[in-house]
C-alpha cells in the first residue's frame, strides 16, 4: 500500500504531461492543443517525486513509473493501428504498448537515480544537473535504436514563452529548459517551507528560481526574426490536398484504390496554384502496377498545366527493392524530381532483426524499404528550395537540419506529406501538427502539410496554423505562402554538428561533477 501511494504521484505527473502534450478531453481546454502550462506541473510534481526520494534506486524507479505513463498515454493510438488494422488481439496489443513504454522509460529510470546520486553530493546544482540529464535522455530515447520521441516535453511548448527558444535551442533544448523550470520552482518551494528533502539533495537557492521566471517572461520582450521574406525569396500559391480515405479502404483495390486514383487525378489535374500537394502514397500502387494509361494521362497532364505538382507514390521492383517516395512535376523542368524517404518505420517500412514473429502477428503487408540518404536535395520551384520529408520525419530536426550546410541551398519552405489514417481520429493527428509547427519554429521557415485524414495544414514560419482542413473528410486546402531565407541558429549548428552540442553541454556537467569535490555524506 504504501509504495502504491508513493508511485501514485509520478502516475499523475505522467498522465499530466500527456496532458501538456496534447488535451485529450472534449471539454475545458481545446481538444488535441498543447497545454505549455500542464506539461511544466508535470515537471514541478516530477521533481517533487525525486527529491522525495531516499535512494537513487527509488528516484529511478519513480522516474521509470512516470515515463511509462506519460509514453503510454500518449502514444495510446498504437493500439488502434495494432488491432482494428493490423489484427492483433486486443491483450496483446495493449502489452505491446505498454512494452514499447516501459522500455523507453528505461533512459529515464536511469536519468532519475543517477541525478538523485549526483545532486545529493552537492557537486552541481540539481535544477540545472537535472535540466541536462533529463534532455539527454530525451535524446536517447529519440535517436538510439532509429529513434522514436514522439511526445518530449518540448512538443507542449509550441506556444508558450519557451517557444522564444526554439530557433536556438530546437525541443530538446525546451526539454530541458522545462526540466529546469519545473525542478527549480519545487526546490524554491521546499527552501520557503523550510523542508529538506529526505534524501539529502540540497534545495535549489533564489539564483535558480529568479532563472526559471526570467526563462518564462523575458521571451515575451524580445521578439526575434533569424529567417527574413524577400524579393529573392518570393511568395506562391498553394493547394493542398486531403483525401479522407479510410485506412481500411485505402489499399482495397475495389474501392479505396479506385477512389484514389480518380480524385487525386482530378485534383492534381484540376488546381490553379502555383503548387500543389497530395499526401503521402497519393497514388497508392507502383507505376508498373498502376491501370493501363493512368500514368501517361497523368504525367502528361501535369507537364501542360504549368503548375508544380508533388505528390507520395511508391517506387521500385523486385530486384531493386522499394522505396516511400514523392515525385514532383516542375514547368520549369522536363525531368521528374524526386524524394525517397530516409528514416523509415520499424515494423512498418522496415523488420528489425528478431521481429518477423511480431510483425507475422498482423495481417499488414509489412516488408522493407529501401532507405533514402540524408541530406537529399529540396525541389526547385520558381525561386523556391521546397524541403519534402514523409510522415514521422519531420520528428527528427537534426535529420532535416543536414539540408542546411549550405546557406545557398538551403530551403525556403518545408513541406511534409503524411497518413495517419492507421491510427484512427486519435490524438496522433494533432501531436503529429503541433511536431511540424515545432520544425517550423526550429528552422524560421514555413510548413506544408498534405495528409490523407489530417492534419493538413498551412504553418507559419513562426509556428501558428494559418489554415486547416478538418480531420478525416476528404478537402481541399488553398493559401498564400512566402518563402524565406536565411538560417536560425538551430539551422547553423544542427546541419553541422547534429545534436552533438547539446550531448557535450550534459557529457560536460556530468564530467564535472565526477571530478568535482564532493561533500560527506
Amino acid at each position: 500500500m504504501r509504495l502504491a501511494l508513493q508511485l501514485a504521484m509520478p502516475s499523475l505527473a505522467g498522465v499530466l504531461h500527456a496532458a501538456g502534450v496534447a488535451w485529450p478531453l472534449h471539454f475545458a481546454l481545446e481538444y488535441g492543443q498543447p497545454q505549455w502550462v500542464l506539461q511544466l506541473l508535470s515537471m514541478a510534481l516530477l521533481a517533487g517525486t525525486l527529491l522525495g526520494a531516499r535512494s537513487a534506486g527509488q528516484a529511478a524507479l519513480r522516474a521509470w513509473v512516470f515515463t511509462t505513463v506519460y509514453l503510454a498515454s500518449t502514444f495510446w493510438w498504437l493500439f488502434t493501428s495494432m488491432h482494428i488494422y493490423g489484427g492483433m488481439p486486443a491483450p496483446l496489443a495493449v502489452l505491446a504498448e505498454l512494452l514499447l513504454a516501459g522500455l523507453l522509460a528505461i533512459y529515464f529510470a536511469c536519468a532519475g537515480g543517477l541525478w538523485w546520486r549526483i545532486a545529493r553530493r552537492g557537486a552541481f546544482s540539481g535544477a540545472v544537473l537535472f535540466a541536462l540529464v533529463w534532455m539527454m535522455a530525451e535524446m536517447a530515447r529519440g535517436t538510439w535504436l532509429t529513434g522514436f520521441g514522439w511526445g518530449a516535453g518540448g512538443y507542449a511548448h509550441v506556444d508558450g514563452p519557451l517557444a522564444f527558444f526554439a530557433p536556438w535551442m530546437g525541443a530538446y533544448g525546451i526539454t530541458a529548459l522545462a526540466g529546469f523550470v519545473g525542478m527549480a520552482f519545487t526546490q524554491a518551494v521546499m527552501r520557503v517551507m523550510g523542508r529538506r528533502p529526505p534524501g539529502g539533495v540540497r534545495p535549489t537557492g533564489t539564483a535558480a528560481m529568479l532563472a526559471a521566471l526570467v526563462l518564462l517572461i523575458a521571451p515575451q520582450m524580445v521578439p526575434a526574426a533569424w529567417t527574413q521574406f524577400t524579393r529573392d525569396a518570393g511568395s506562391f500559391s498553394v493547394t493542398l490536398l486531403q483525401g479522407g480515405i479510410a485506412q481500411n479502404e485505402k489499399f482495397e483495390q475495389s474501392s479505396g484504390v479506385p477512389q484514389a486514383l480518380s480524385w487525386y487525378e482530378s485534383q492534381l489535374l484540376g488546381a490553379t496554384s502555383d503548387l500543389v500537394v497530395a499526401p503521402e502514397t497519393a497514388v497508392p500502387l507502383l507505376l508498373q502496377d498502376l491501370p493501363a494509361g493512368y500514368w501517361d494521362r497523368l504525367s502528361t497532364g501535369l507537364r501542360t498545366t504549368g503548375h508544380a505538382a508533388i505528390f507520395g507514390i511508391p517506387l521500385g521492383d523486385n530486384q531493386q527493392g522499394f522505396t516511400n517516395s514523392v515525385i514532383g512535376f516542375m514547368p520549369s523542368n522536363s525531368q521528374l524530381q524526386r524524394y525517397d524517404k530516409h528514416h523509415l518505420v520499424p515494423f512498418g517500412e522496415f523488420i528489425p532483426p528478431f521481429f518477423r514473429w511480431f510483425t507475422n502477428l498482423m495481417h499488414i503487408p509489412l516488408g522493407d524499404f529501401n532507405r533514402g540518404p540524408l541530406g537529399q536535395a529540396s525541389f526547385a520551384m520558381q525561386s523556391q528550395r521546397l524541403a519534402a520529408h514523409i510522415c514521422y520525419e519531420d520528428l527528427f530536426g537534426e535529420e532535416l537540419a543536414t539540408r542546411f550546410v549550405d546557406p545557398a541551398t538551403a530551403p525556403t519552405a518545408l513541406i511534409n506529406v503524411s497518413n495517419l489514417a492507421w491510427f484512427g481520429d486519435g490524438l496522433a493527428i494533432p501531436q503529429h501538427l503541433s511536431i511540424a509547427r515545432m520544425r517550423a519554429l526550429e528552422f524560421g521557415l514555413p510548413m506544408l502539410r498534405a495528409t490523407n485524414t489530417g492534419a493538413t495544414a498551412i504553418i507559419a514560419h513562426t509556428g501558428v496554423v494559418q489554415a486547416q482542413l478538418p480531420y478525416g473528410t476528404a478537402g481541399v486546402l488553398q493559401g498564400q505562402v512566402q518563402g524565406r531565407m536565411g538560417l536560425t541558429p538551430f539551422a547553423w549548428w544542427a546541419a553541422r554538428w547534429g545534436l552533438w552540442p547539446l550531448w557535450l553541454m550534459g557529457l560536460a556537467a556530468l564530467a564535472f561533477c565526477a571530478f568535482a569535490r564532493r561533500r560527506p555524506d
